[in-house]
């Protein structure tokens, strides 16, 4: 199916690593323009690369920025107008919570959870909303996880993060969709990154599990009992960023292969 992207210009953030990466291969194999975003440059170069090996006549472009300043996020935007001269799609999809139970959470855990995965996607709303209004249309996709609709105890910071992204993200597709700028969301579970390893220490650390009983439980929690690979999400992010999803707006959509997290908890062995 084409998607008739050819030529639009999407710039995604987080896009050195991860699912961000596999977004932009994604877009570049629909003949889109990417532009990563990210905070190291060297990464940024590598993805590059590494899109243009599997893409050879992709045009990919880059950008180093920090989101968790708001300056540099206007700054970003303005650099990614002025490849092209315009940009379509924003993809958000920077930042991570790191996790914890709230008794071992302090004001500078708050800080960093919401610092990017909450403030860095409203940072990057607000500097690419003046030009999607000035050309008439534009889409937004953001990236969030399930933990703002399946929330966890052991995931307190993402929890809060997650859920505000989703709530706020719903209040500006009743504000912006009058003028032809759709806003959706996808929340995946856990997903085959260099990030997992992390996410699974996290998660045992936490609920006080071996590592290897953390990994299996995370993936038992899923119907398919495995985790999510990240071409699984970028498939979803780019369709939903392409016209053939012109109708779609004001949702999200769950990537979690029906992941039931009470199956993560240790009160099913009875401890609390």
């Amino acid at each position: 199916m084409d998607l008739g992207l050819r030529g639009q210009v999407a710039l995604v953030t987080g896009g050195s690593k991860g699912i961000g990466r596999q977004t932009a291969l994604a877009f570049a194999r629909e003949g889109a323009i990417p532009i990563l975003v990210a905070r190291d440059s060297v990464g940024l170069n590598s993805a590059r690369q590494w899109i243009t090996e599997a893409v050879p006549d992709a045009e990919v472009y880059t950008v180093s920025a920090d989101l968790s300043r708001e300056v540099h996020a206007k700054e970003a935007v303005a650099q990614s107008l002025g490849f092209k001269g315009h940009v379509d799609i924003l993809v958000n999809c920077a930042g991570a919570a790191p996790g914890r139970v709230l008794m071992d959470v302090d004001d500078e855990l708050w800080n960093v959870a919401l610092g990017v995965k909450f403030l860095g996607y409203m940072r990057m709303t607000k500097s690419i909303i003046p030009h999607f209004l000035a050309q008439g249309h534009g889409v937004i996709v953001n990236v969030v996880g399930n933990d703002g609709i399946k929330p966890s105890y052991w995931e307190i910071t993402g929890t809060a993060a997650n859920a505000a992204d989703l709530a706020v993200m719903r209040a500006l597709a009743d504000q912006y969709g009058r003028h032809n700028i759709r806003i959706n969301s996808v929340n995946p579970g856990p997903v085959d990154t260099g990030r997992w390893a992390q996410l699974t220490e996290a998660f045992a650390r936490d609920l006080d599990f071996a590592i290897n009983v953390a990994d299996e439980r995370a993936k038992k929690s899923m119907t398919p009992h495995r985790i999510a690979r990240p071409e699984e999400v970028a498939n979803v992010v780019v369709f939903l960023a392409s016209s053939r999803a012109s109708f779609v707006h004001g949702t999200e959509i769950a990537i979690d292969g029906n992941q039931r997290k009470a199956l993560m908890d240790r009160t099913d062995d009875g401890v609390s």
